[in-house]
């Protein structure tokens, strides 16, 4: 039983759920012994082999600044550094930077060692399909050495058939080399840039044009551009993991003991990645130069996975291939035992394979997936590999975050509460509060001076405005700066100058909050502590609230106006955040006190509670269209992210990711207690991120059910997992992001989509497609694409193998009537590998069809709980892979064992359940693109060309009878030049007659199976209208595909010279093509009878309309009736 193409997609899915599981299963077992964890192998294994690669590339790197002082350094580069301020660092000037990138040139590493052209032609000339055309060229020439004369007409053959199998390979290794240049010009499109201070001034630049000597300002997320050496930190940890295999974040810093530079401290090398903090640092190596660029074999390999609309593909063809070369098996038996000659049963078997195999269609589909990609770039969607363009239409599930994404990730400060006060500080519709008259008022500077004090915003230059600045950091932090900067009294940079801060924790994803101590005294010491950060995060480090002027206990009376307001604010889907501060005694924490991070030297509970302050970050213009065209098209949307709860829904409900009732809704609607509402009484659900881990399996599956969910207060762990779970239910996930908090699930994902602008390095490199415009309309744009791209691939298979029918009929009628051999070897090849490729690539330009489109179908593999169930079924049937204790991953078979298993399976049980189960979902090649490609469409044209075949015999004098007993007969051999002359009822053909006329007859069968493919062309492009209107023809490339395979017709037909290498006639008559034009109208009309039949036997399921969605504008979306609530 032949293998089923979409194996490839549902084995993926069933191997993700195992590795789930078995994933979890490691996790569950509990460590015999606690004390031995550092001598069980897979850990100390590990470590080992991290260690010893260290040591072998220390022995590669000439680097020494580490061992260097910071003046040392530069005096070496000559530039000027400031390591207490390092702001305020002066670097290189604009002109010592110009020279030293003239001396040195760019900061890029030589592209690695790549398979040469020759050697990458060769492995495509060894395809299966060019190694059979090649042996059979072989087998042509070896008949000709045994029997010349009676196969001399056959001498070109081949020679073509050799030769078709160097252009077919030619033809394959130009469309990669076209496609790996199109993706390489499209990822130069968005060139790396890093932050440079140059003269004073914070800039960013391309990281070509970074030189030794530059001062480098790093920040979370970046990619690290060059070796540099650090001499100011605050909680700066790379990724060493590309680099030298450490799989933890390393502290780097001023200051360093270790003589190896890949252990130092102050070091950060080339193409590592900054995961948290920040630090200013010296660059010391660029280019070829640095230990990256210096270690041989470093950089990642060219080898790739295969795609599963690849394999799809690779399936089907080898399928067929199989199935000719057994055909041809057969045969070549069949005419020895029948014939008992060599030659003519070789040729025969010849005839045979080639005209059952589709020779273009892998270059074809190469072809038509690099179109793509190169449309999909104009669209703003730039793909990495062509696996992204028709993953991108597959996707069941897209997880997204909030800020940047779905929003505009501009914050913009709306509210302020504090000392029992609301406070407005815009004045748009539906704001409460009033304004704030004075920043000297009770609370309010106590806000304005932490939103200045406590963050770590940077500035480009501070020579200029507030509002003139570009504010470098989080989109949170920039709008308090702004916000705080318009009402601070005093000068801005000055009160940061005057309270010099001495100690910072960043905000992280697993605190969720920033801390820092500053000069600023008070009546019990000189230092203060400022925090700000996640509101019910801030309240349990808290004891006191600041209160109608007072620092009161914090009571249940306070923790309720908390609560109220919190909810006030998240409620409107703003992003709230809480400010405490605490007055450090000086008796224990005096103004040299050491702060150290990893001891916690510091307070950690006993804080004031000073307020909270709400910023909005409206949606971004289109996201509401785009999400509801999401959902319209099958597509569940999650949105995971860590703002809360209600500000989460509340977004959600602008956006058209959340339309109906939560459980919470019901419950008030109805009156009901929330646990006496029903699972199915409820559509939208929001998970808490802290719930996540006391989840059951059950629950995680309640909860993709739901069309509507929301993940709050995830931290990158939970979205993970997220991503995990939807993927082991058969999801294929989509994810975006754009910090380096979201790589880890951007990499887990089938299709990680970073934003350009404010995407980071690290999850850019994670993704495996960036948007340009950072628009999450654009994701929908490409999901179109993406199936309008798989839909036009299935149209250009199934118009392609629809010419093989007529191709083998008459090679068997051939052998087993007989007939005369109606078309021979090379014919095929001139079908196959001419015009056939010309008209199928046609289909990379054609649009959707018009009406409904093909956003209101189902996605390709829908999840549902059927589904479900056969993925889990299947999953059961096949065990988890071992363990490999070196890398904790699971190990890999030898080629050897996976061949010998490949070989084994079909003598397996499992293997024929697998084979026998129903899939649901639609692949690339199904039962019923064959049935038209094989049995309908291939035999009306076989019909026409032995119509044609015999009529035109028949304007010679030569029935179809005549022409069987003269293939019949043994004793001499007909249809040749050299013949002998034959007579029948009177007329006499000599040799040249009987040959010039089967010439002529075979011509017919070309042009006929042309002509016929010429309204299967227009015929495919229909699948939800019948085959008639405007649309058939708004693809002008159409036109220009069918006129140039008329022409190569033409020129094979017509031009003598090639007569005698193509066996055709230029004495051929256009009139007898009527023939297949009649059946071409046959053709379509039994189409359109056949669409008719299907809409009512098996209709098209459309996805159901969703209630509730609003598909008018965003702009308007953003305004939103408020509640009013009382503050005390």
């Amino acid at each position: 039983m032949s293998k089923d193409p979409s194996d490839n997609v549902e084995s993926s899915a069933v191997q993700r759920t195992i590795a789930f599981s078995s994933a979890s299963n490691l996790r569950s077992v509990p460590s015999r012994d606690p004390g031995a964890s550092a001598a069980r192998p897979e850990t100390s294994g590990k470590a080992d082999v991290e260690v010893k690669q260290t040591e072998d590339l220390s022995k590669n790197v000439d680097i020494t600044e580490h061992l260097l002082t910071l003046d040392q350094v530069c005096d070496k580069y000559k530039v000027q550094a400031n390591a207490d301020h390092a702001q305020s660092s002066y670097g290189l000037s604009q002109t010592q930077a110009a020279q030293i990138l003239a001396e040195n040139g760019p900061n890029t590493l030589t592209p690695p060692k790549k398979k040469s052209s020759l050697q990458k032609y060769l492995i495509c000339l060894s395809s299966v399909f060019n190694l059979m055309l090649i042996l059979s060229g072989i087998l042509v020439y070896i008949v000709l050495a045994i029997d010349y004369e009676s196969n001399k007409s056959n001498v070109y053959m081949g020679a073509i058939l050799i030769g078709v199998a160097f252009l077919n390979a030619g033809i394959e290794w130009y469309q990669q080399r076209k496609s790996e240049n199109t993706l390489a010009a499209l990822l130069q499109m968005i060139p790396p840039k890093t932050h440079v201070i140059r003269e004073g001034k914070l800039e960013m630049v391309q990281s070509a044009n970074v030189v030794t000597g530059d001062i480098l300002y790093l920040r979370m997320g970046d990619k690290i551009p060059a070796d540099c050496y650090v001499y100011a930190a605050s909680d700066f940890k790379i990724d060493n993991s590309s680099l030298t295999g450490e799989s933890e974040p390393q502290e780097r810093g001023p200051g360093n003991t270790m003589r190896n530079p890949l252990e130092a401290t102050n070091m950060a090398f080339n193409g590592t990645l900054a995961v948290s903090g920040e630090a200013y640092a010296v660059v010391v190596r660029t280019g070829d130069s640095t230990v990256l660029g210096q270690i041989a074999g470093m950089t990642a390999g060219e080898e790739k996975a295969e795609s599963p609309m690849n394999h799809e593909i690779s399936v089907f063809v080898r399928i067929i291939a199989s199935v000719a070369l057994v055909t041809a098996l057969v045969f070549f038996i069949t005419g020895m035992c029948m014939y008992k000659d060599f030659a003519f049963a070789i040729n025969f078997a010849i005839g045979t394979f080639v005209a059952f195999v589709p020779e273009g269609l892998p270059a074809t589909v190469t072809m038509l997936l690099t179109i793509a990609a190169k449309r999909m770039a104009a669209e703003n969607v730039l793909v990495k590999d062509l696996q992204g363009v028709e993953t991108l239409g597959a996707i069941t599930c897209l997880a997204t975050d909030k800020t940047g994404t779905l929003t505009r990730n501009q914050m913009v400060v709306t509210n302020v509460w504090t000392n029992g006060f609301m406070y407005a500080v815009t004045r748009a519709h539906g704001d409460v509060g009033e304004p704030i008259d004075s920043p000297d008022a009770t609370g309010v500077r106590e806000i304005l001076l932490t939103s200045t004090l406590c963050c770590s915003i940077k500035f480009d230059r501070t020579d200029v405005p507030m509002d003139k600045r570009q504010l470098l950091g989080d989109a949170t932090e920039s709008g308090l700066v702004r916000f705080a900067a318009s009402k601070i009294r005093g000068d801005f940079d000055e009160v940061q100058a005057q309270y010099k801060k001495v100690f910072e924790v960043p905000f992280n994803s697993a605190n969720k909050w920033m801390l820092s101590v500053h000069e600023l005294a008070h009546e019990n010491g000189p230092l203060t502590l400022l925090m700000k950060g996640a509101p019910e995060r801030v309240l349990r480090l808290c004891a006191t609230i600041l209160r109608d002027g007072r620092i009161e206990p914090l009571t249940d009376k306070h923790k309720q106006d908390f609560e109220e307001t919190y909810q006030f604010m998240a409620g409107r889907g703003h992003r709230v955040l809480a400010f405490a501060r605490l007055a450090l005694d000086g008796s224990k924490y005096p103004a040299d006190y050491a702060f150290n991070r990893k001891q916690a030297n510091y307070p950690e509970a006993g804080y004031t509670f000073m307020g909270l302050v709400s910023l909005e970050d409206p949606p971004k213009h289109g996201v509401r269209e785009a999400v509801g065209r999401c959902r319209a098209a099958g597509i569940q949307v999650i949105m995971v992210t860590g703002d809360h709860p209600l500000t989460a829904e509340a977004i959600g409900r602008k956006i058209n990711l959340v339309v109906g009732e939560t459980r919470n809704d019901v419950a008030v609607r109805t009156g009901r207690d929330v646990s006496e509402v029903g699972e199915d009484e409820y559509d939208a659900v929001v998970v808490h991120g802290e719930s996540l881990a006391g989840m059951s399996d059950a629950e995680w599956d309640a909860v993709f059910r739901k069309p509507e969910v929301i993940f709050a207060r995830t931290s990158p762990k939970n979205k993970l997992e997220i991503v995990a779970r939807a993927q082991a239910l058969g999801h294929i996930c989509g994810v975006t992001g754009d910090g380096v908090n979201d790589s880890p699930a951007l990499k887990k994902a089938d299709l990680g989509i970073a934003m350009n602008d404010s995407g980071s390095d690290v999850s850019k490199e994670a993704a495996s497609m960036i948007l340009l415009d950072d628009n999450f309309a654009t994701i929908v744009r490409g999901i179109e694409e993406g199936r309008l791209i798989f839909a036009n691939l299935k149209k250009s298979i199934r118009y392609t193998v629809a010419h093989s029918i007529p191709e083998v009929v008459p090679q068997i009628l051939y052998i087993v009537v007989p007939l005369p051999p109606m078309i021979t070897s090379i014919m095929i090849l001139v079908i196959d590998l001419g015009f056939e490729i010309l008209a199928a690539l046609t289909y990379a330009w054609e649009p959707a069809e018009p009406g409904r489109s093909l956003m209101r179908l189902p996605p390709r593999k829908p999840v549902t709980m059927h589904s479900i169930a056969q993925l889990r079924a299947r999953a059961q049937r096949h065990p988890p892979p071992p363990i490999d204790p070196s890398t904790g991953l699971p190990a890999k078979k030898g080629r050897f064992a996976r061949t010998a298993a490949a070989v084994k399976a079909p003598f397996t049980r499992v293997w024929w359940q697998d084979r026998m189960q129903k899939t649901e979902g639609e692949v690339l090649v199904d039962g019923e693109l064959l049935s038209w490609s094989y049995l309908e469409a291939g035999l009306i044209s076989t019909v026409s060309a032995l119509l044609v075949f015999f009529v035109v015999l028949n304007r010679h004098g030569i029935s179809p009878r005549q022409a069987r007993l003269m293939a019949k007969e043994t004793d001499a051999t007909y249809f040749n030049k050299d013949s002998p002359s034959y007579t029948y009822n009177g007329r006499t053909f000599t040799g040249e007659e009987q040959f010039y006329a089967l010439n002529e007859a075979r011509t017919g069968i070309m042009f006929s199976i042309y002509i016929l493919q010429v309204f299967n062309l227009f015929i495919c492009k229909a699948r939800f209208r019948l085959p008639f209107g405007r649309f058939m023809f708004r693809n002008i490339r159409t036109f220009y595909g069918f006129g140039a395979g008329l022409v190569l017709l033409v020129l094979v037909t017509y031009i003598p010279p090639l007569n005698t290498v193509f066996n055709s006639s230029y004495k051929s008559i256009p009139l007898y093509w009527l023939i297949a034009v009649g059946f071409g109208y046959l053709l379509l009309a039994y189409a359109t009878a056949r669409m008719l039949i299907l809409r009512k036997s098996h209709p098209i399921r459309w996805n159901p309309t969703i209630d509730g969605l609003h598909m008018h504008p965003t702009v308007w979306s953003t305004r939103q009736r408020t509640k009013s609530i009382e503050v005390a």
